[in-house]
C-alpha cells in the first residue's frame, strides 16, 4: 500500500514519542489512526536491516528521544537534581514523562507539571514519608522544584526591560490624600513564592558552594520569596511574612489601605514601628522595580 510521506512521518512521530515504547506506540490510537498495523507488521513500513529488526531500528530513535527528554528535565531542575543525586532524579524524571509525556512543540513546557507530579507521588508514612499533615523531606523536593520552575518562567517570560517603572520619587510625589485608595500595578514578571522549607536560601547556598562541599537539606521553616527580572537578570528577594502579605494583596488588586491592613494583621510590630517599616518597604520595593505604576 502506498502511503504519503506526511502520513509516515506523523506515524513515526506517534510511535517514537509514545511513553510506552515502540510496542505501545505502534498500538496507540494516534498511530493506528494513521497506519493500522498489528505488532508483527512493522516491516510493512520500516524495513529491517542486516542486523536489526524493524522494531529495533525504530527503538534506536525512541531511546534517543527519551534520553534527550530526561536530560532536558534535569536541565530544568539542576539544583534539585544535585540534591537527590543523578540516579534518583533520573527515576523521578522517567516516571514523570510516563505520567506527563511531552505534548508541546517546544521543550519550554516540558517541566511545567514536575512539581505537581512530585506532589501527586508524595510518599506516605509506609514509604518513608512523614505522617499526614506533617511537613517532611518530600515537601523540600516539591518546594525546590516549584522555585526552580518559577525562576525558569521568569527568565523566559516578559521582563521590565524597556519599560517605564514607578520610581521612589514618583511614589513620594503621589498625593498623600489619594494614597490609601490607590492601587500599585506590579510588573508582569513579579512572582511571590511561599515554601515550607527555606529553598531560596538553599538555592543560594548551592550556587555559592565550593567544589567538593556538600550543602545539607535544611530543616523545615516557612519562607517567603519575591522573584522578578530586571536588566535581563532574574533577582530573588527574601521577604518577611508581613512583606509577603503586603505584596500579595497588592498583586491581587487590593488598594494600598487594604494591603496595609493585610500586613498589619500578621505583623507583631507596634503601630509606630510598623509605619516606619512600611515606609521603608515601599521605598525598597519601588527602587527594585516591583511596580509599573500607581493608579
Amino acid at each position: 500500500m502506498s502511503r504519503s510521506l506526511a502520513v509516515v512521518q506523523q506515524w513515526f512521530q506517534a510511535v517514537v514519542t509514545h511513553p510506552g515504547g515502540v510496542e505501545g506506540g505502534v498500538e496507540s490510537e494516534a498511530a493506528q489512526a494513521l497506519i493500522r498495523l498489528t505488532r508483527g507488521d512493522l516491516e510493512a513500513v520500516v524495513r529491517r536491516s542486516r542486523n536489526l529488526t524493524a522494531a529495533e531500528r525504530i527503538g534506536i530513535y525512541a531511546n534517543a528521544y527519551y534520553a534527550r527528554l530526561l536530560e532536558c528535565v534535569g536541565e530544568c531542575f539542576p539544583v534539585l537534581k544535585g540534591a537527590v543525586g543523578e540516579e534518583v532524579f533520573s527515576g523521578f524524571a522517567f516516571e514523570y514523562l510516563q505520567r506527563y509525556p511531552s505534548r508541546s512543540y517546544t521543550l519550554d513546557r516540558l517541566g511545567e507539571n514536575f512539581p505537581r507530579f512530585l506532589e501527586e507521588t508524595r510518599p506516605g508514612p509506609e514509604d518513608g514519608g512523614p505522617p499526614p499533615g506533617e511537613v517532611g523531606w518530600p515537601d523540600f523536593l516539591i518546594d525546590l522544584a516549584s522555585l526552580e520552575w518559577t525562576l525558569a518562567k521568569v527568565f523566559d517570560g516578559p521582563g521590565t526591560e524597556g519599560q517605564t517603572l514607578l520610581t521612589p520619587e514618583a511614589l513620594q510625589a503621589f498625593p498623600a490624600e489619594r494614597f490609601a485608595g490607590a492601587r500599585l500595578v506590579p510588573v508582569p514578571c513579579l512572582r511571590l513564592v511561599v515554601s515550607r522549607y527555606p529553598v531560596n536560601a538553599y538555592f543560594t547556598a548551592v550556587r555559592q558552594v565550593e567544589e567538593g562541599e556538600e550543602i545539607p537539606i535544611p530543616d523545615p521553616a516557612p519562607e517567603y520569596t519575591a522573584i522578578t527580572r530586571r536588566e535581563f537578570v532574574v533577582r530573588r528577594y527574601s521577604l518577611s511574612f508581613p512583606q509577603h502579605a503586603l505584596l500579595a494583596a497588592l498583586q491581587s488588586g487590593a488598594t494600598v489601605a487594604e494591603a496595609l491592613a493585610a500586613a498589619a494583621a500578621v505583623s507583631d510590630l507596634d503601630d509606630d514601628a510598623l509605619a516606619t517599616a512600611l515606609h521603608e518597604w515601599f521605598r525598597v520595593f519601588t527602587a527594585e522595580g516591583f511596580f509599573q505604576a500607581i493608579e
